[in-house]
């Protein structure tokens, strides 16, 4: 006679909460969901053609050819990813920086390189505090404090949520901080405002960071859609040149359109080579507690592509198209906004950069939005400005020049 397993009186997971939505992702559930033929989602950081559709550019399609062609294995990368897609890194990253001063990890996108970032702050930094902008892309807080990271705020954005406040967020660098704390920069196309320094003010944002102490970490998940791949630069180089030390966290999901591969990277500028082994080792071994190694399928598709002069060519003038018509998609919704009537002038959009941009929008404008005309946006009214679409901009501007008018 067998014996009968005997019926647990609880299940083990009945202890366990539900978690909150995702503020964004839980708004592309929903607008999946939503039958209405004008819909639009605004919420969602990814570029989207004139037919609402996330394309696969063209260079990306002949490398991903090549490679199918000429793929020979699907072993595993080294911990910290291929030599060729770690030296791309180094070129259009780290321009002029002596690579013997560099640890280079390919990471599972900019996400995934944060994530290793703030693992290195944790485990080898004495839990270093962490300050962010205020306001700044909301993942940063859940990754910092997913390793138990102090956070603060520094001042970045007005109370009008348009006008950077740069003495105010000068003032707290020089006054709050303290020597060894972590200060998050955005390089440029600030998520989710729009607001980028100036060059003037980047030089004196480096001088501040170096003279404080501060140890910089540069969120540069957005290069090449400002204003072109060196001049998004600008404010990373002039960090990097005032300070021994530096975490930098790129993306190539966005220049690249590779959203769904993952492909991103970090990075650790050391003193000297001497602090670099030592920094190398302790990021591999995070790595490997992680996710062990990176995926080869993306940084492959984007080695390939710089690997070969015609294919970079190609991806430069690619990412120019995406760039300048997310400019167009700004000033055609600005002029629609005045055509619609709202009294409300938008040309404040016109200064910002990237795809985000802050709308003014209240919360219960943009409920109102969604509720009645399946226009998806964040509640902080922050609008993905790659997200609309030219066909549907007389629709979008029209009702919120209705939400703004009730």
């Amino acid at each position: 006679m067998s014996a009968t397993a005997s019926t647990p009186s609880q299940s083990h997971f009945s202890v366990v909460s539900a978690a909150p939505p995702d503020a964004i992702l839980g708004l592309t559930e929903a607008f999946n969901a939503d039958s209405n033929p004008q819909k639009m989602n605004l919420s969602v950081g990814v570029y989207k053609d004139a037919d609402g559709t996330t394309p696969i550019l063209r260079c990306v399609k002949e490398a991903e050819r090549r490679l199918v062609e000429a793929e020979v294995t699907k072993g595993y990368l080294p911990i910290d990813g291929g030599g060729d897609y770690r030296e791309h890194i180094a070129e259009l990253v780290f321009s002029g920086i002596d690579r013997d001063r560099l640890t280079i990890a390919h990471s599972p996108g900019g996400t995934g390189g944060l994530r290793n970032a703030a693992a290195f702050l944790a485990n080898c930094l004495n839990g270093t505090r962490v300050w962010l902008p205020g306001p700044t892309w909301a993942n940063h807080n859940a990754i910092f404090g997913a390793e138990n990271l102090p956070i603060e705020t520094y001042a970045y954005l007005g109370t009008d949520k348009r006008s950077f406040v740069f003495e105010d967020m000068i003032n707290d660098l020089k006054t709050k901080t303290n020597v060894g704390d972590t200060v998050v920069l955005h390089a440029c196309c600030h998520n989710p405002t729009g607001v980028d320094p100036t060059p003037e003010q980047w030089a004196l944002i480096a001088e501040t960071v170096a003279l404080k102490g501060l140890l910089p970490l540069i969120d540069f998940a957005y290069q090449g859609f400002g204003d072109g791949i060196e001049e998004d630069a600008v404010g990373l180089r002039a960090v990097l040149a005032a300070c021994d030390e530096a975490i930098v966290c790129n993306s190539f999901s966005k220049n690249f359109g590779l959203y769904s591969e993952r492909v991103g990277g970090v990075s650790i500028m050391s003193a000297g080579s001497a602090t670099r082994d030592v920094v190398q080792s302790q990021l591999k071994r995070l790595v490997r507690s992680n996710y062990s190694n990176p995926p080869r399928h993306g940084g492959a598709v984007v080695a390939t592509i710089l690997d070969d002069s015609d294919l970079r060519s190609q991806w430069m003038s690619e990412l120019t198209e995406m760039r300048d018509r997310i400019k167009s998609l700004r000033r055609q919704f600005v002029d629609t906004m005045k055509d619609a009537g709202s009294g409300h002038d938008f040309e404040f959009l016109l200064d910002q950069k990237g795809m985000f941009s802050f709308s003014g929008l209240t919360p219960m404008q943009v409920d109102e939005l969604r509720t009645k005309y399946s226009i998806y946006i964040v509640g902080s009214g922050r609008i993905n400005v790659a997200g609309m679409t030219e066909n549907k901009m007389d629709y979008l501007c029209d009702c919120i020049a209705k939400v703004m008018e009730a």
